[in-house]
């Protein structure tokens, strides 16, 4: 039987690692499997990020897939949390009536989803603008040098 407060927590603070899809749908699910790679790539990001600075091009191209995995998760407890029981139970407790337990909110649910709430916008907005910003300071900097090039070469001739 799964527990829908259980679900959202877990959900919550290690979806990223895929432990949520492995607590709902087996221990072999693809996407379980697949999940902690860009969470992982985030995190080397953030790593780049502190050694080299923010500047590394590295750093803002995989830090944000660290906020996206993050947001999605966030996400991801908010629908779990927001189904119904008899939602819940037909899709994770096949085998249990539609009205069990298991699948009901309590206050606990009701905690979590304001912290996903919280947690996922606070997280999906840093990544926007950070990666936005980044984006568009490494266009600037290229078209500085495209035109500090063709300036050095007129002054040349």
């Amino acid at each position: 039987m799964k527990n829908k407060t259980i679900a959202v927590w877990v959900t919550l603070l290690f979806g990223a690692l895929g432990l949520h899809r492995r607590y709902l749908l087996g221990r072999f699910d693809t996407l379980a499997l697949l999940l902690p790679i860009p969470t992982l790539l985030g995190c080397y990001g953030v790593l780049r990020a502190r050694a080299f600075g923010v500047d590394d091009q590295w750093s803002w191209v995989l830090m944000p897939l660290l906020g996206f995995t993050l947001a999605g998760c966030a996400l991801t407890s908010i629908v779990y949390g927001l189904m119904s029981a008899q939602q819940w139970n037909q899709k994770f407790n096949p085998q249990a009536p539609e009205d069990a337990a298991q699948g009901s909110s309590n206050w606990f649910t009701i905690i979590g989803l304001g912290v996903a709430l919280m947690l996922g916008t606070t997280v999906l907005m840093a990544s926007l603008a950070f990666s936005i910003q980044r984006y568009f300071e490494y266009q600037m900097e290229q078209a500085s040098s495209l035109s500090q090039g063709s300036t050095i070469k007129k002054s040349g001739d």
